[in-house]
């Protein structure tokens, strides 16, 4: 990141228009569905402190990856063993080899009404809040410290009013990148955007960020072919390979054409804030590894990204190369039709048509997939 650039993120595509501006900003949030309740904070960059479940931790995660920090999110029946008696481990302070703490690095959040009363707070707990300077503050902000061991996030029950108490404790993991990351994918989102049909824009206007890009081996246009993020030097979605009008980064997502969406119809057009075009990952996000990069990164359809769910988006080319080719046994012969990846998740044929697994098969006797 050069010198402009570290004073203002946004110098390199500061002639866009306002709202694609807002569009590159909102790429660089983590902002994860149904956040509160979970006590993660929504539109903030991705260079902040990270929640990590109690479950990754046994699964044992790898913490290195999160350079801003990170806090465990315990439940209370992971925490504690009986009513008023923490589990062992904590009393040791040795989980997989990482000293979990509540009220230090860890945090028990109550999702529920029978979790508090059956399992409640210690004696002397207090509900985490945030300190600066010997004094409380609401927001989170530099050298706000939390202090405090439990989140209230308890939905209403009967007469019992829904609780919400402590300040959101960190963003949705996998959603992390360092900042020098994020501000880097932001300048290749930036470039795809010109690249739209319909852009307004040119590529002699963004001088300053072909600079940056060429300067972090980010302006092959080869390696974007290869990947399906532009066909023909035009921006395009990964998985259906459609070229990306401007206009769709910004014009309200309507399902009611969407092939195997056909309850979607019955939505009011406009009611959703998805655009048609969204961020899209070619690598799935996860726990442990930094998948939001510069080189995985691109625009897609919403409706793509909601097929391909939590999946590795093949390209065609690296199917090809793979070389497991898929034909159907005919009377006067096999007849080839596509090739599908190694994992078994996805098939392509040359002519763009694109098949997804939706469920793994399951060895019989266990939970495993075969």
């Amino acid at each position: 990141m050069n010198d402009e650039a570290a004073e203002d993120p946004r110098a390199p595509w500061n002639f866009f228009a306002e709202k694609d501006k807002k569009k590159l900003g909102k790429a660089g949030y983590a902002t994860p569905r149904g956040g509160a309740k979970n006590a993660y904070q929504n539109h903030v960059y991705r260079n902040n402190k990270v929640i990590i479940p109690f479950e990754r931790i046994i699964e044992g995660v790898d913490l290195s990856v999160y350079q801003d920090g990170y806090v465990v999110r315990l439940y209370p029946d992971q925490y504690f063993e009986s009513p008023n008696k923490p589990r062992g481990e904590f009393l040791t302070g040795n989980t997989n080899g990482i000293a979990v703490r509540v009220g230090e690095n860890a945090f028990v959040l109550y999702r529920s009404y029978s979790a508090y009363d059956n399992l409640p707070p210690l004696a002397g707990w207090e509900v985490r809040h945030l300190i600066k300077k010997g004094t409380k503050v609401i927001r989170r902000g530099l050298n706000a410290a939390d202090v405090g061991q439990y989140i209230l996030r308890i939905p209403r029950l009967g007469d019992r009013p829904a609780r919400t108490e402590g300040p959101p404790q960190g963003i949705f993991a996998p959603e992390y990148a360092d900042a020098e990351t994020n501000f880097l994918s932001q300048c290749v989102l930036a470039w795809l955007i010109i690249r739209t049909v319909g852009s307004p824009y040119t590529t002699a206007q963004a001088e300053e960020l072909k600079t940056i890009l060429a300067e972090n081996d980010l302006l092959d246009d080869a390696i974007r072919e290869k990947q399906g993020v532009i066909s023909g030097g035009i921006t395009a979605c990964p998985l259906c390979g459609k070229k990306i009008k401007y206009s769709q980064l910004h014009a309200m997502l309507d399902l009611s054409g969407a092939a195997g969406l056909g309850n979607a119809g019955a939505q009011v057009q406009g009611a959703t804030r998805s655009t048609i075009v969204n961020l899209f990952h070619l690598d799935p996000l996860r726990y442990g590894a930094l998948l939001h990069e510069p080189k995985t990164v691109a625009w897609g359809h919403a409706v793509c990204n909601t097929v391909l769910g939590q999946r590795k988006c093949h390209p065609l080319a690296a199917l090809q190369e793979d070389g497991m080719k898929l034909g159907i046994i005919a009377e006067d012969g096999i007849e080839t039709f596509g090739w599908m990846s190694k994992d078994f998740e996805m098939i392509r044929s040359s002519a763009g048509d694109v098949w997804i697994r939706l469920v793994a098969s399951v060895v019989e006797g266990t939970d495993e997939p075969a």
